[in-house]
């Protein structure tokens, strides 16, 4: 858990704070090569969110950077 992650559930009720992380879990980021990751795993928060997003990350599976899309798995 990152350090952004810690103080967000310190600071908000329990409730919140499993809300958050559970809809955090259901946002993916995925790599060209088909790798997919929550956003709660790599230390992000995604709650409360839509639209389309895509971060500038390396990938561990292909080890390159690139333009990986942010989606929901409902």
């Amino acid at each position: 858990m990152s350090v952004f992650q810690k103080v967000f559930k310190a600071i908000f009720p329990t409730k919140w704070a499993q809300a958050m992380e559970a809809d955090s879990r259901s946002w993916m980021v995925r790599c060209p090569c088909g790798l997919a990751r929550s956003v709660w795993e790599l230390g992000g928060i995604r709650w409360k969110a839509s639209g389309k997003q895509h971060w500038f990350v390396k990938c561990p599976k292909c080890g390159k950077r690139s333009w990986h899309k942010v989606t929901r798995d409902q």
